[in-house]
This record gives C-alpha cells, sequence and structure tokens, in this order.
C-alpha cells in the first residue's frame, strides 16, 4: 500500500525544482478543469417554461412565464432569443470543453509526469493535440466524462465512484495516447481497485490548503496548492503504475 506522505513530499519536491513552469501549466489546467467541471455540472443552467393561453378559436391569446405573473405584455420573439442565446453558449461551452479543455488536461498530465524526472516544458501543453492523438485523446475522455455524468443519474455516489475508477485515463493517456479506450477504462479500473478510499482521503488532505487558498482569493492557489495538488496527483499515478506492472509481470 502506498504512502499518502510520501506521495505528497516527492510531489512537492517535484513542483518546487521547476517551481514557475509548474506554477503556469497548473494554472492553465485549473482554468481548463474549472471550465469543463462547470459544464458537465450542469452549471450553466436556464429553465424555460411558457404557458400559451388558446382562445376558444384555438388562436394564441397570450402566454405565461415560468409560473407566476402573466407576461403577455412582452413580446414572446424577447425569450425565445433569450432560450436560443443561452442554448448557443451551452454549447460552445461544451465544445470548448471537449475540443480543447480535455487534450489541456492530458498535456498537464504529460507535463507533470516528466516533471518528476527532469524540469518539462509548459510546451507540453500541446501533447494531445498532435495529429493521430487527438481524435483518440478526445473521444476517450469525452466517453469518460459522459460515463460518469450518466452515473451520477443513479445519484450522485455511484458518479462519485465512477470518477474515482476512471481517474487515470488522462494520465494513462498521457503515457501512452495510442492507448486503445477500452484499456484505458479497464486499466484504470484495476488500478484504483482498493485504491479509490485512500484516493479519497489523499483529496481530502489538502482541504486545509483549499482553504487558505479561499481566504487569498485563490492567490495561494495559484503559486502554492494548485501544482502542489497535480503533482502528489501524478506521483500517485506513477505508484499505482508500478504496482499494476508488478502485478502483472506476477501473473505471468
Amino acid at each position: 500500500m502506498w504512502n499518502r506522505i510520501q506521495l505528497k513530499e516527492r510531489g512537492k519536491i517535484a513542483f518546487q525544482r521547476n517551481y514557475w513552469k509548474c506554477v503556469l501549466v497548473a494554472f492553465v489546467m485549473m482554468i481548463a478543469l474549472g471550465g469543463s467541471s462547470a459544464v458537465s455540472s450542469g452549471t450553466i443552467r436556464q429553465r424555460f417554461d411558457i404557458n400559451f393561453i388558446m382562445n376558444d378559436n384555438g388562436h394564441l391569446f397570450g402566454y405565461y412565464w415560468g409560473h407566476g405573473s402573466h407576461t403577455s405584455g412582452v413580446p414572446l420573439v424577447v425569450y425565445i432569443m433569450i432560450f436560443m442565446t443561452v442554448l448557443m453558449i451551452a454549447v460552445i461551452s461544451t465544445l470548448v470543453n471537449i475540443l480543447i479543455c480535455m487534450p489541456l488536461e492530458v498535456g498537464g498530465c504529460r507535463f507533470f509526469m516528466e516533471n518528476t524526472s527532469y524540469p518539462s516544458s509548459p510546451d507540453r501543453l500541446g501533447f494531445a493535440f498532435k495529429k493521430g492523438v487527438y481524435g483518440k485523446v478526445v473521444l476517450t475522455l469525452f466517453l469518460r466524462q459522459l460515463y460518469i455524468f450518466l452515473w451520477s443519474l443513479l445519484f450522485i455516489v455511484p458518479g462519485i465512484i465512477k470518477a474515482y475508477e476512471y481517474r487515470m485515463v488522462p494520465y494513462l493517456l498521457a503515457d501512452d495516447p495510442n492507448m486503445p479506450r477500452q484499456d484505458a477504462f479497464r486499466i484504470s479500473k484495476e488500478m484504483m481497485y482498493g485504491n479509490k478510499w485512500e484516493a479519497f482521503v489523499l483529496d481530502l488532505s489538502f482541504f486545509g490548503w483549499e482553504i487558505l487558498s479561499a481566504c487569498t482569493c485563490g492567490i495561494l492557489g495559484i503559486f502554492y496548492v494548485n501544482p502542489y495538488v497535480y503533482a502528489t496527483n501524478t506521483e500517485l499515478f506513477l505508484e499505482l503504475k508500478n504496482q499494476y506492472l508488478w502485478r502483472q509481470n506476477q501473473g505471468k
């Protein structure tokens, strides 16, 4: 079993060794993943509930907006335009999440993986945008997010469990972008088997840092907490990868 304290210490050493570049990459990942979670969790929501009032001849007499007051004085076309605008924003946000934010996550994982051995470069953020890699990465991470969303519909706990099961998928793609998506999901599940609770506790161990970051309006998060967390999560992946490979060799 891996040691949480040792992982955090190794992560801290790795990111401090290449401090400013880690801060930059972590900042980009924070923006990308923040936008991703906002869309996937349904932060952009709008309820449009128009109730039409018909006269005896079946012609439109008026309409109600929502469950409350009569709004026939406002042209219906205004609400249709608002609906189309919000819908367009949601579609654009989703496309940005799928086509840009997800590949950036893989690139950031690649950066922090390399940074454990030598000072990596921020241009690794573009790792997943390479020809022959991009489409596979986008499809795999889209399916990952879709699976987690669908499991979340069964109540939030199954969604959380699936999120931890598929936690290593971006790292696996960063390690081998040509890995078939079926293998990425399978290996991530095998790597996280028996480790989900410990990973959850690892996340909780940063809660105090997150509070301090909030108290500094996110400044501490940008310059210390975020790169610290990403570097530690990378150490977790490398530890679980070594355990997985050891089990595979033992089985031969």
